[in-house]
C-alpha cells in the first residue's frame, strides 16, 4: 500500500492517494474492548446518499474506538457491524489508522472541521473518488463521506467513462496534437497533450479552471457562451470549434467533443472532453508536433505513415499516402467508401473486422484499384495495428506501394522465385525498424520530458535515415552490396537541411569508394553515425561557438573491417567519463553496436571529442533466398 498527501490550499482540502489496496486486507478480527452504544436511526443513515463513520477518542485522543462505520465500508470489507464496533482503530484497521490518525486527532483536539479527498487506485487507475468532512461533535469525531466516482460497480455517473492518469501520455496524442480533460466535481485533469496544444507547462491551479476557454480568441468568446448555455441545459453529447490565442501569440483552431452525464435532476455528473488541434496554417507558418514525424517520409513517394487511418475526422497521413491513391490531400474524405477499391473481398471482410474492434492489426498485401478504376492497379501493402488510450480507440499503419516491385517478382518468377520474399522481407525489416525508433521516442520522452526540441531533433534524424534507406531499396535488387558513400553524402545533406543551416554545423565526410555492404549491416551502422551526430550537436557546441564541425571518415582496414571515425571540435567531455555508461544516448549507441557485432572507443582528441568504430563489411545475409 502506498498512501502520497497533499493539501490543496485553494480548497482548503487534503487529498489523499491509497494506490493498490484491498479493503478487505485492511480489517482484523479482534476482541472488542468497549460494548458501545447504538447508533439511533442508523437505517435511516444507511439509505441516505452518503456514509457515516463515528470515532470515540480514546487515552486522549492517542487512538479511536470505532462506534460505527458506513455501509459502503462494512460492504467492501464484507464484514459487519459486530465485526467492528467496539475495537480500537488501530488493532481493527492499521491500514485506516495509518491514514486518519493525524487528522483525527487533530480535529479532536481543536474540533475545528477538515476536509479529505480519497482517490483509491487499483492497478495505476482510479478506482474510487470519495469527499470526506471530519467534524467534531458529542464529544465524538465524525466522518461524513460522499462517494463520487467508482469504477468497480461502473455507477450512473460514470458509465462509459475512463480516467485518464497524467502519466500515460503516449505516442498518438504527442505526435497528433490530441489532449483531452474530465471534469468532475468542479475539478479538472487534463492531460499532457493539452499542455502541448497550448504551448505551456502545468501551473500549480489549473485543476480549477478552464485553461482552454481562457485562451479564446474575442471574436469567439460568444459561441463560447453558447456553448457552455448548452452544456448547462442538458445536452450529452456536443462539437464544435473555436479559435484560441497560445500565451506566445499563436492562433490554433480546436475541434472540441464534449460527453457529458447528468443524474435523474438534470445535474451534471461527469463531462469529457477530446481536443484535436486542427490548425493546419496561420501567418505565423506555425509547425505541429505531428508534422515533425511526418515530414521524415517527406520525399517518399511509395512509403506512407498512416496516424488514426481508422478515424473518418482526425487522421493524419504523410504525403506518400496521396501519391498512392492518387487522390488531392486538400479534398480527399477519409470515409470506408475506398475499401470497394480493394480487389480481394476477403481482406476487406478483415478491414471490417477491424472497424468492429474483432481484431487489432491488419497486415496484407492488396490489389488497390485507383479511384475505382480497374485497368489503374497499383498493388500495396498494408499494415495497422489498433490500440486503446484512454477511452478511445486509435490506430497507427504503414501503407507501401510495391507495384513496380510486383511486376518485376511476375517477369522474373521463373528465373527468381525468391524476389517476392525479399522484398516482403525488406518491408517487414523497415516496419521492425520504425517500432526501434518508437521505442527510442519512449525512452528519450522520459529522459527528456522538459526538452522536446531534443526529441524532435533525434526522431527527425533518424526517420531521415531509415526513408533515405528505404527509398533507395526500392532501385536495386542486390541487398548484399549498398554503397556506403551515397548514403552517407545524402545523409550529409538532409543533416544540413535540418539541422546545419539552424545551428550553423558544417558536417564533412569522407568514405572509402569501395566499401559496399548488406541491408544488416547498414542499417544499424547508419542509426549509430545517427546517434554519435546527434550526441555531438546536442552536447558539443555552446551557441556562440566559432566554426563548429563534425567529420566522419570511414575506410577499410582489411577484408573484414571497416573502421569509423567521427570527430567534432566542440567543448570536449570530461576524460574521467570516458566509460560510455550512463547517459540514454550512450545505452542506445551500445545497443545498436552490439546489433551491428561491431567495437565502439573514445578517441583521445586534442579538442573537442572523437569516437572510433570497428564494424565487419560482411555479415550473414538473413535473407531468404
Amino acid at each position: 500500500m502506498n498512501i502520497q498527501k497533499r493539501y490543496i490550499k485553494l480548497e482548503d482540502t487534503t487529498e489523499i492517494s491509497i494506490n493498490d489496496i484491498t479493503e478487505k486486507d485492511l480489517f482484523n478480527y479482534v476482541e472488542p474492548i468497549i460494548k458501545t452504544e447504538e447508533i439511533p436511526f442508523r437505517n435511516i443513515l444507511n439509505n441516505l446518499p452518503c456514509d457515516m463513520d463515528v470515532f470515540i477518542p480514546y487515552n486522549g485522543g492517542e487512538d479511536f474506538i470505532i462506534q460505527m462505520l458506513g455501509i459502503t465500508a462494512l460492504e467492501r470489507g464484507d464484514i459487519s457491524h459486530e465485526d467492528v464496533e467496539g475495537r480500537l482503530l488501530s488493532k481493527c484497521s492499521p491500514g485506516y489508522s495509518k491514514i486518519l490518525q493525524n487528522t483525527l486527532y487533530e480535529v479532536y483536539k481543536s474540533h475545528e472541521t477538515k476536509k479529505l479527498r480519497f482517490y483509491y487506485y487499483q492497478n495505476d487507475k482510479l478506482a474510487r473518488l470519495s469527499n470526506v468532512k471530519v467534524l467534531y461533535d458529542l464529544e465524538k469525531v465524525i466522518l461524513i463521506s460522499d462517494v463520487k466516482y467508482t469504477i468497480e460497480n461502473r455507477t450512473e455517473a460514470t458509465e462509459g467513462f475512463d480516467i485518464y492518469e497524467e502519466n500515460k501520455s503516449s505516442l498518438i496524442e504527442y505526435f497528433s496534437q490530441t489532449g483531452s480533460y474530465y471534469k468532475i466535481n468542479e475539478k479538472y485533469s487534463w492531460t499532457q497533450g493539452v499542455y502541448n496544444i497550448i504551448n505551456r507547462s502545468r501551473e500549480e491551479n489549473d485543476d480549477y479552471y478552464n485553461i482552454i476557454f481562457e485562451l479564446v480568441i474575442p471574436e469567439d468568446r460568444p459561441l463560447i457562451d453558447e456553448i457552455q448555455k448548452k452544456l448547462d441545459n442538458g445536452v450529452a453529447n456536443y462539437e464544435d470549434i473555436i479559435r484560441i490565442k497560445t500565451h506566445d501569440g499563436i492562433i490554433k483552431y480546436l475541434d472540441m467533443n464534449f460527453y457529458s452525464k447528468f443524474d435523474k435532476n438534470g445535474e451534471l455528473l461527469s463531462r469529457y472532453v477530446l481536443i484535436k488541434d486542427i490548425t493546419k496554417n496561420s501567418d505565423k507558418k506555425i509547425t505541429r508536433p505531428i508534422d515533425f514525424l511526418l515530414n521524415g517520409f517527406k520525399n517518399s513517394k511509395k512509403l506512407a505513415l498512416l496516424i488514426d487511418p481508422l478515424n473518418e475526422k482526425q487522421y493524419e497521413y504523410s504525403e506518400g499516402f496521396y501519391d498512392i491513391v492518387e487522390e488531392d490531400e486538400y479534398s480527399y474524405s477519409n470515409h470506408r467508401a475506398i475499401l470497394e477499391n480493394i480487389e480481394e473481398k476477403e481482406i476487406v471482410e478483415k478491414f471490417k473486422k477491424l472497424f468492429r474492434k474483432e481484431i487489432t492489426e491488419l497486415e496484407e498485401t492488396v490489389t488497390y484499384n485507383v479511384k475505382g478504376d480497374p485497368n489503374n492497379q497499383k498493388i500495396c501493402e498494408v499494415y495497422i495495428e489498433t490500440f486503446e488510450f484512454g477511452q478511445e480507440d486509435h490506430s497507427i499503419g504503414f501503407l507501401t506501394d510495391v507495384t513496380e516491385d510486383y511486376i518485376k517478382q511476375q517477369e522474373l518468377q521463373d528465373a527468381n522465385e525468391h524476389q517476392k520474399v525479399l522484398i516482403k522481407e525488406v518491408h517487414h525489416r523497415v516496419k521492425n525498424n520504425l517500432q526501434i525508433l518508437n521505442s527510442f521516442l519512449n525512452l528519450e520522452k522520459r529522459a527528456y520530458k522538459n526538452q522536446p526540441n531534443i526529441i524532435i531533433d533525434h526522431m527527425q534524424s533518424r526517420l531521415s535515415s531509415l526513408a533515405l534507406l528505404h527509398e533507395k531499396t526500392y532501385n536495386t535488387s542486390d541487398f548484399k552490396n549498398i554503397n556506403l558513400k551515397e548514403y552517407i553524402t545524402d545523409q550529409d545533406n538532409k543533416l544540413k537541411t535540418l539541422i546545419g543551416l539552424r545551428d550553423g554545423i558544417e558536417f564533412i565526410s569522407t568514405v572509402d569508394e569501395d566499401i559496399n555492404l548488406s541491408i544488416e549491416i547498414i542499417t544499424p551502422l547508419l542509426l549509430v553515425v545517427d546517434e554519435l551526430t546527434m550526441n555531438s550537436i546536442k552536447h558539443a557546441f555552446p551557441s556562440d561557438w566559432p566554426n563548429k564541425t563534425i567529420t566522419k571518415e570511414f575506410r577499410k582496414i582489411d577484408e573484414n573491417t571497416g573502421e569509423l571515425i567521427i570527430k567534432d571540435n566542440g567543448v570536449g567531455i570530461d576524460k574521467t567519463k570516458k566509460d560510455m555508461k550512463h547517459s540514454l544516448g550512450c545505452e542506445i549507441i551500445k545497443n545498436l553496436t552490439k546489433q551491428l557485432d561491431g567495437d565502439i572507443k573514445y578517441l583521445d582528441v586534442e579538442n573537442g571529442t572523437g569516437f572510433r568504430l570497428l564494424f565487419p563489411l560482411t555479415m550473414e545475409h538473413t535473407i531468404s533466398q
